[in-house]
């Protein structure tokens, strides 16, 4: 068993130095900074702490993680033939989408993308779910196919309840939806009555996921190690195949599942207070500004929505303790928050990639800053630590689930903008994973349109079982 020491792993997670003109300066940013670095027994105590809310989650007891059931006991075998449909809702546009599969395989796609406007994301959910519905038909008699018998795969990007493959119970939601008579009712059954009422095709809702769920079953046809789905896009989630003897919620029959694929809900992870030793005060003030305060505590520190945002935070305290953009260029529109996005972040990153500088001072000249060398020091540093604390959070997270899994080699499937554009996580968490579960060989793969091809492909699969019942 090969451990790496201690120093490998500090050394490893540490940043490289801040160099300023002035040394009491940059001492001084560096302290106000170091609660963001982490030691390697805080690291320790990470892995730990994700560890037991796994556990407990799993053996339904109180925990930050949902640790959610997904009732997808399989992967595609290769016998997986004919058409299926998609549909993909998470936002204010949605997609239906048809998969012709052979041997597993997909062989053509068709895509197509609907809007849906405010008046029917608030309100009566029966009108949403007709709609719904309407999109679903324009698209299958658009493509010839009312009369053929089409399994969907739904997938549904809010925090639900699965009872079953086909039952997912709407918890909350979230965005920019607000249909009070939709929560507590299973989405499933409101878009089979919708497609009912209209009787105008033969699509059969066969199956409820997430996009998490369906970026692991669609890695799986680009790769069959695939055992890990992870989204790292605004938001963050990541689901694994669980051996099926550790479940405890399975609400449907069992038969003879040697596995199951479990959704972690890991963006929650600390909502209930066990990450407060890492939270720092700007953390908390990250956390004051969003919409719904004291909720997804892991997410706020590593996803696209959030990390621009710390970043701005700690910029407006370190401006405000004189320690930064000192002179006439005031930061302005810098000090408003929500103002810095993560992609912003992405653009500085790339800078200390190349070694340059000239799209850090294209980023402040927006807020109407004029920045001197040393400013422009002090904001790559910043993106640097803040990046790089969500690249590390990532890679412990998902070293615990290597072990976990346990195999030779796994491989992870991910999707997700921040994943895509920012230019160093994906170095980061390659080069962290190996120091943090040495015996764990594994591979990342860039598994994209997992809520659409994955949720086609979860459709496939969920015919086979039912056909086998049958």
């Amino acid at each position: 068993m090969v451990v790496p020491t201690e120093n490998a792993l500090h050394e490893a997670i540490q940043v490289a130095p801040l160099v300023l003109s002035d040394n009491v300066k940059r001492h001084k940013i560096e302290q106000k900074l170091a609660r963001l670095q982490f030691s390697t027994t805080v690291v320790k105590n990470i892995q730990d702490v994700f560890e037991s809310e796994m556990n407990k989650g799993i053996h339904q007891q109180p925990s930050s993680l949902q640790m959610e059931n997904t009732y997808v006991p399989e992967l595609l075998d290769g016998t997986e033939k004919g058409l299926y449909l998609a549909l993909d809702l998470g936002g204010t546009n949605f997609r239906v989408l048809l998969l012709e599969l052979d041997h597993g395989i997909p062989k053509r796609e068709e895509v197509k993308k609907y809007h849906i406007s405010s008046d029917l994301r608030v309100g009566s959910g029966i009108r949403l779910f007709d709609y719904l519905a309407e999109c679903v038909s324009d698209f299958v008699i658009a493509q010839g196919l009312q009369d053929v018998e089409l399994p969907l795969g739904f997938t549904f990007s809010f925090p639900m309840i699965q009872h079953s493959l086909d039952i997912g119970i709407l918890v909350t939601w979230t965005k920019t939806f607000n249909c009070p008579d939709v929560v507590n009712e299973d989405a499933v059954k409101l878009l089979r009555e919708a497609l009912d009422r209209r009787g105008d095709t033969k699509v059969k809702v066969v199956a409820i996921l997430n996009d998490t769920t369906g970026t692991l079953v669609q890695g799986s046809t680009l790769d069959p190690d695939t055992a890990i789905g992870l989204i790292l896009g605004t938001g963050s989630n990541a689901c694994y195949i669980e051996r099926a003897d550790r479940v405890e919620h399975w609400e449907t029959e069992r038969h003879g599942e040697r596995q199951v694929i479990i959704d972690i809900e890991w963006g929650a992870f600390g909502d209930n207070g066990v990450l407060d030793f890492i939270k720092t005060d700007f953390d908390r003030e990250n956390d004051a500004n969003s919409l719904i305060v004291n909720s997804f505590t892991f997410e706020k520190y590593i996803s696209g929505k959030y990390l621009g945002e710390i970043v701005r935070v700690v910029l407006a305290k370190l401006y405000k303790d004189g320690l930064l953009f000192i002179g006439d260029h005031t930061p302005g529109s810098l000090l408003v928050p929500g103002n810095l996005t993560s992609d912003l972040v992405s653009d500085i990153e790339q800078d200390s990639v190349d070694g340059d500088y000239n799209s850090t001072k294209e980023v402040l000249m927006k807020f109407g800053i004029i920045p001197d060398e040393d400013d422009v020091k002090i904001v790559q540093y910043v993106c640097e630590v803040v990046s790089n604390r969500a690249a590390l959070l990532v890679s412990i997270c998902l070293a615990v689930l290597l072990k976990r899994i346990d195999r030779k080699h796994v491989t992870i499937a991910v999707d997700g903008s921040l994943y895509k554009h920012h230019p160093r996580l994906e170095t980061w968490i390659k080069q962290y994973i190996p120091l943090l579960a040495p015996d764990h060989k594994f591979k990342m793969i860039h598994a994209e349109d997992g809520s659409g091809k994955g949720a086609a492909l979860v459709a496939a699969i969920a015919q086979r079982l039912q056909n086998r019942l049958d």
